[in-house]
């Protein structure tokens, strides 16, 4: 197993700005290699504000910058972002969300509001 990071998972006196919720929506993601172009589909496990954990069909490495596509509940479109690969252990991976635009960052916002008052 290659799991360098931090872990994934909030714990008693965790560094996160925000609180993670869990989720499980269908995502996509790409990366753009000097040897070739990855493109890796997956399921969510857990979103915060300022990031992501998911489980993809294929590994990718720490510190690199992906494009990555979600459906999340209440969003009108598939929020289409940035992100950077901050934890890796085998197909599991944590993402931090890169130049998240206003509307996408209201989008995620409310998915976690509703994630955190369980509805």
């Amino acid at each position: 197993m290659s799991g360098t990071g931090p872990n994934p998972t909030p714990q008693a006196g965790s560094s996160r700005r925000y609180p993670r919720h869990p989720i499980d929506v269908r995502l996509s993601v790409n990366v753009f290699r000097p040897s070739a172009n990855l493109s890796l589909w997956g399921r969510s496990s857990e979103i915060g504000e300022d990031g992501i954990g998911a489980t993809l069909t294929g590994e990718l490495q720490i510190g690199e910058v992906v494009s990555m596509e979600l459906s999340l509940p209440m969003a009108a479109y598939p929020i289409k972002l940035r992100a950077l690969v901050r934890y890796r252990d085998g197909l599991r991976h944590g993402f931090e969300f890169l130049a998240v635009g206003a509307e996408q960052r209201k989008a995620i916002r409310r998915v976690c509001e509703m994630l955190a008052a369980g509805t």
